[in-house]
């Protein structure tokens, strides 16, 4: 398993959009991967997931990917985050 560590920089947080093109990158990943915020642990292939966690704009996110693709996965969700 790998993990790092994002801050949201979307204005208005994981809305609709990003949370779309996020969900829509990770299913092209065999690993699992999850987001962790806070005490809250979302299915990153879920738009409906991501979006209900209700991340805002400058939080703290931890993005986890466990499987046979996983530094790959992690990689590909970073550039999403850090674009």
């Amino acid at each position: 398993m790998v993990s790092e560590s994002f801050k949201v920089s979307f204005e208005e947080g994981l809305h609709m959009r990003p949370a779309g093109r996020l969900a829509a990158e990770m299913s092209r990943f065999e690993s699992r991967i999850t987001i962790v915020y806070g005490d809250t642990r979302t299915d990153a292939k879920s738009i409906l997931s991501i979006m209900a966690a209700g991340i805002k704009y400058g939080s703290e996110i931890i993005i986890e990917c466990d499987g046979a693709d996983e530094q790959a996965a992690l990689a590909a969700a970073a550039e999403l985050l850090r674009g």
